[in-house]
């Protein structure tokens, strides 16, 4: 890793686990100065403006407790990064949360899933595949706080979002090493192409085809940070619904606030996984706009008949009035 000139560091807060080498990164904030961040740049969240999001907080087999972020995407299971359950033995969940000491819902799970090609081994580590899911240890009932998000079809797994407004939300440090809210954070954030994700990070190859970046959409110092690991990276489709298109996974060691983009796992890589784990299919294809039916055709042509021969009669009441003054 060292080799890359650029190095990379895994997003979650964690109370057990610090940086492999702190020497390896610098804190840009110490020459530009500290500004009134969020997330890192964003807005805080109104009540129920994103209602599927989840707070996460996992202990460790040694009482170590670390904070991230999921997407609720069924009554019974959450998408999450790897890296945010490996090697913990409880999870425990808020929903319907925008501040954290008042969420709607608060419960513990064990159970857990990540993807196989992830190496729980190596958590420190970043890796592709950062990956998981959570089930429930309960059926969640959805209302204006809890709700679920549609993850991205397979059919869209490797398109290219260069230059897509995307939205990433959170617990997560406000800067670089910097205190974590207790309101959530939000914050606009522009699609890169993985050819230029690739690039900008030194060829690493943990830019994969499952994986997304994301760069500042309009403050340069606009990212995800500590914290964040776990949530949602969300677009607009192409047919107005929100879709989750990418998991928090990694930013840069320059620090959250660089002008380097933060990296996202793409879930559409992944439905025959969720399939397997699950029991569920969550992939969908995008339906076609449904043609009006010929009888409604001829209706609406029938009803422009009628409102083209309007006219004629509002011209015999303009004679009618034109003539009065004669008289």
């Amino acid at each position: 890793m060292a080799s890359l000139g650029v190095l990379i560091f895994l997003v979650a807060v964690s109370g057990a686990l610090g940086f492999q080498d702190a020497s390896r990164f610098a804190f840009p904030e110490d020459v530009r100065g500290l500004s009134s961040a969020r997330i890192v740049s964003g807005w805080e969240a109104e009540e129920g403006q994103i209602p599927y999001q989840l707070s996460l907080r996992m202990v460790s087999a040694i009482g170590g407790v670390t904070g991230c972020g999921a997407s609720i995407i069924h009554p019974e299971w959450a998408l999450t990064a790897a890296h945010c359950t490996a090697t913990r033995v409880t999870v425990v969940i808020r929903a319907g949360v925008t501040n954290l000491t008042r969420p709607f819902a608060i419960f513990e799970t064990t159970e857990y899933y990540n993807h196989p090609l992830y190496n729980e081994q190596l958590q420190t580590v970043v890796q592709p595949h950062d990956i998981g899911l959570i089930k429930f240890n309960r059926v969640i009932e959805y209302n204006n706080l809890i709700q679920p998000v549609r993850m991205q079809n397979s059919l869209n797994k490797n398109r290219n979002y260069e230059g897509n407004r995307l939205m990433a939300s959170g617990w997560g440090r406000t800067w670089t090493e910097g205190s974590s809210p207790e309101i959530m954070n939000w914050v606009y954030l522009t699609g890169e192409s993985n050819e230029r994700c690739r690039t900008m990070f030194g060829g690493s190859s943990i830019i994969v085809d499952s994986t997304i970046c994301a760069s500042a959409y309009n403050v340069s110092s606009q990212s995800t940070c500590q914290g964040d690991s776990g949530g949602p990276l969300v677009v607009i489709d192409d047919d107005g619904q929100v879709t989750q298109v990418g998991i928090s996974s990694f930013v840069s060691t320059t620090g959250c606030h660089t002008d380097l983009p933060a990296g996202f796992i793409r879930p559409g890589h992944y439905h025959d996984w969720f399939l397997e784990v699950t029991g569920i299919n969550f992939d969908w294809v995008p339906q076609e706009p449904t043609p009006a039916p010929e009888s409604e055709e001829e209706e609406s042509e029938e009803s422009e008949e009628v409102t083209t021969a309007a006219p004629e009669e509002s011209e015999e009441s303009e004679e009618v009035t034109t003539a009065a003054p004669e008289e």
